[in-house]
């Protein structure tokens, strides 16, 4: 493991916090992406402790970058190279926007599918 030898969006690539590279670079730029609180380039380096917080959508992700892998990883790895700071609450927050998503329907869309009806009725134990 590297410490701090990679571009901070082939990183997020490779730790799987973006889909693509494209994606990464595309975040940095529309300061999406902080480092240490600071809006940072898509080619800026990493180094060892850094807080790396990623806006995807509704929430924030924060992250303790850790190494550099040498290319894209496989989930089961992804501990290895960063550690998730993020409160249980930002991810609470996603699956909370995806019951409502599923719960409101619009008039004439028909029966809902098997998977949407597992969620509302998930939703509906839960409440």
């Amino acid at each position: 493991m590297s410490l701090g030898t990679n571009r901070i969006d082939k990183w997020l690539w490779c730790v799987r916090l973006f889909k693509t590279r494209a994606l990464a670079t595309a975040a940095c730029r529309a300061e999406s992406v902080l480092v240490n609180e600071q809006p940072i380039k898509p080619a800026r380096e990493l180094h060892a402790d850094e807080i790396v917080s990623v806006r995807q959508g509704i929430i924030t992700r924060r992250v303790r970058f850790i190494a550099s892998p040498p290319s894209r990883i496989g989930v089961k790895l992804v501990p290895d190279y960063y550690e998730d700071l993020t409160p249980p609450e930002e991810y609470d927050k996603l699956k909370v926007t995806n019951i409502e998503q599923v719960a409101r329907r619009e008039p004439g869309t028909g029966r809902p599918t098997k998977r949407e009806r597992r969620l509302l009725d998930q939703f509906r134990e839960d409440t």
